[in-house]
């Protein structure tokens, strides 16, 4: 692979940027998964809490998200890392966890309710910008804080046309799975229950509905409305894979 102007080669790969399709279907080559996932605990599954860009990061999250949705970007991390090491060891063994931490910990960071009413952005865009400053004050390079900045700018922007960022699939197939139910055997259901005990959802599927209808009534030209303006919060709601674990930590 050539380098770009701002990146080695190596900077590429470590940090999400290899170009993959955009389509989940085309990534998976059409099956329910790669590689059987295994059965994992929290512990297998380190959080890089030691790198201390994420530290700050995380602790930024702490202090500016809800409850759910950080309980939500902690699950993202975890997923994620199961699916990544699961299902894609060829991108396992370069990619760096910390930049998979730091855009599952800000991906929603534009959802808040200041930030919602802070622009007339898209909460994913705006979400995005904040992401590229808060990373970039905490230490990160620029390679990195602009991977989690483009990874959050289309971490909804499903589709089957076109390619997208390995970091940006990545997230997409951890949240539309917490979100959604979607792909549900690209989790093992033991790891599906030891993640939601660690990090309960606390009514999470109600919680993201709302924000998701409170954002298309505040900007009815908000790019969620892609993904359809009534079916994607019904869907949200009515996640079937996680219905049973939903109430956990109320």
């Amino acid at each position: 692979m050539s380098s770009t102007p701002a990146a080695s080669a190596d900077d590429i790969a470590k940090h999400g940027w290899s170009a993959v399709p955009r389509d989940a279907n085309a990534i998976l080559k059409g099956k329910p998964y790669l590689h059987k996932p295994s059965a994992l605990k929290l512990a297998d599954m380190p959080f890089p809490d030691d790198d201390p860009v994420v530290a700050k990061v995380q602790r930024y999250a702490k202090k500016h998200l809800l409850e759910q949705t950080y309980n939500h970007s902690m699950r993202v991390y975890y997923w994620g890392h199961s699916i990544i090491k699961a299902q894609f060891p060829e991108h396992a063994s370069k990619l760096s966890m910390s930049t998979w931490a730091l855009a599952c910990l800000l991906h929603d960071i534009g959802t808040t309710h200041s930030n919602l009413r802070a622009t007339l952005l898209s909460f994913e865009f705006y979400g995005g910008i904040l992401a590229l400053n808060v990373t970039k004050d905490s230490g990160a390079p620029q390679v990195q804080a602009e991977a989690v900045a483009e990874a959050i700018i289309r971490h909804q922007d499903l589709g089957t046309v076109g390619t997208i960022t390995f970091l940006g699939q990545v997230i997409q197939l951890a949240t539309v799975y917490d979100n959604m139910g979607f792909h549900p055997e690209l989790v093992d259901e033991q790891t599906r229950l030891e993640v939601n005990k660690g990090y309960p959802r606390k009514g999470w599927s109600g919680c993201f509905s709302k924000t998701i209808m409170e954002e298309n009534g505040l900007k009815p030209w908000a790019h969620t409305t892609h993904l359809g303006e009534e079916d994607f919060p019904e869907g949200v709601r009515g996640n079937e894979l996680m219905k049973d674990v939903d109430g956990w930590g109320l």
